[in-house]
């Protein structure tokens, strides 16, 4: 295999030659052998992004000159394009606040830039990964800044896999609004409603989600490029650090700005706390809605999509595998939130070492939300009702009774009930009717009157 030889402080290392990596890449890979996760594709986009508005930033004031900027401008536009995938090798499970993933970037963008020119891969005295490439930065302004880009793109992505899904309740929602069943509390029947009811508590839960996941970009707008090293801008021209923020906007297209106090914003990253927190929220409600959907399809009053054989011993069964993986992701998404929580108490001073890490866990729930809406959404949409099932539960039930105080009182209901329970079993609604009259039932357990919010007018006309 042909190498070049790099050099560091730490002394020389052979580079594969047909990589556009170079030492500090290299050391990390051999350093950090951890695991099968890579650093996420987002982030080297937006970290790509970062890299580009600082080269604009450093050239409009003249310190690239025209042709060497041009050249790590249409890298780092390369590297934005999806281009080169395989030269960001590195472990996501890495010390040094992600100086690793920083210098990882540098070395790609130098190399490119340098073969876009007609030079070598590693002659840095003509462009260099640190002089150029890193020229008025630190890893701890351009890689939580880059985290915050690359969190709102996915969290744009979140909010559409969200509305999908809000949209499948909605419509089931509508479509079972006139079929009646019992509600539940505590495992035991409690008052009647109608399937769309139900239906309605899960899009209303979403619809809160769709909300939230919205507001999460208004948290990560602020950034703390030009900060440098722990905020000051130590090493930094002033009005570099006014022009990179203005080029960073324009290349994302994002409503960023810079912190108020970039101390502040390197130092602590309890952003990613309150944001994770947030689609915590989410994946709480998923867990939820997925378990009732399960619970409903077991007692037959909704069928939820057969989508794969559920055994392989017991012949024709059939499990609601979505639902299950729904709820995996839900608890996972419960965990790296608490992982999150405690990467960001876990900085020192003017840094947070654990940055890699809250990058990891954050772009992942992300991830695995939009996916996970996404599988539900087509899966909500292939519910069906089965309102012969439905009709049983309601038609059957004594707590029908509840819906008949405003009109008979507690009293006469028990002794209703008394009776009811004290003679052969028959149909309760036709019991009701033996009792009270076919026009009352008919009126009190109609779907209107169930679900309408309180009673305002009696049945017999008279107000209530």
């Amino acid at each position: 295999m042909n190498t070049r030889i790099e050099k560091d402080n730490l002394g020389e290392h052979e580079i594969p030659s047909e990589v556009y990596w170079g030492i500090h890449t290299s050391r990390a890979i051999a350093n950090f052998n951890i695991s099968d996760y890579k650093v996420s594709p987002i982030l080297i986009k937006a970290l790509a992004m970062v890299k580009l508005a600082c080269c604009i930033a450093n050239y409009e004031l003249k310190y690239f000159d025209k042709i060497i900027a041009e050249a790590i401008i249409k890298s780092c536009e390369e590297i934005i394009e999806g281009q080169f995938p395989d030269q960001f090798p590195i472990d996501a499970m890495q010390g040094g606040a992600g100086t690793s993933t920083n210098m990882n970037m540098n070395e790609v963008i130098a190399n490119r830039a340098l073969e876009i020119l007609g030079y070598e891969r590693g002659q840095y005295e003509i462009i260099n990964p640190i002089g150029h490439c890193n020229l008025h930065q630190s890893t701890n302004d351009v890689y939580p800044t880059a985290l915050k880009i690359a969190s709102i793109l996915q969290i744009r992505q979140l909010s559409e896999a969200i509305a999908g899904l809000q949209g499948a309740l909605q419509k089931k929602e509508h479509d079972f609004a006139d079929i009646m069943t019992i509600g539940r509390t505590e495992m035991q029947d409690a008052v009647p409603i109608t399937l769309g009811g139900q239906f309605s508590s899960f899009s209303e839960a979403i619809a809160r989600d769709r909300w939230r996941t919205f507001k999460c970009e208004e948290r990560l707008r602020t950034v703390n490029i030009g900060g440098t090293a722990v905020g000051t801008g130590l090493t930094a021209p002033q009005n570099y650090i006014f022009l990179v923020i203005e080029k960073l906007r324009q290349i994302t297209n994002l409503g960023l700005t810079r912190a108020e106090t970039l101390l502040d914003q390197t130092a602590n990253a309890d952003v990613f706390v309150e944001v994770s927190g947030i689609l915590n929220a989410h994946g709480t409600n998923l867990i939820k809605i997925a378990d009732d959907l399960r619970l409903l399809h077991f007692l037959r009053e909704i069928k939820l999509p057969s989508v794969q054989t559920g055994s392989s011993i017991m012949p024709g069964k059939v499990n609601p595998v979505i639902t299950e993986a729904t709820i995996s992701v839900g608890l996972k998404v419960n965990s790296n939130t608490q992982l999150i929580a405690n990467c960001a108490s876990r900085g020192s001073l003017q840094i947070n070492e654990f940055l890699p890490l809250i990058a990891f866990a954050i772009l992942e729930t992300i991830e695995l939300l939009t996916n996970t809406d996404k599988m539900l959404e087509k899966h909500v949409s292939g519910i069906e009702a089965n309102p012969e099932m439905c009709r049983k539960y309601f038609e059957n039930n004594e707590m029908l009774i509840t819906a008949f105080l405003p009109e008979i009182g507690y009293e006469k209901a028990e002794e209703i009930i008394d009776e009811y329970q004290n003679t052969p079993k028959q149909n309760f609604r036709e019991f009701l009717q033996s009792k009270l009259g076919s026009d009352m039932v008919s009126n009190v357990l109609s779907p209107g009157n169930l679900m309408s919010l309180g009673f305002r007018e009696k049945y017999n006309g008279e107000k209530g």
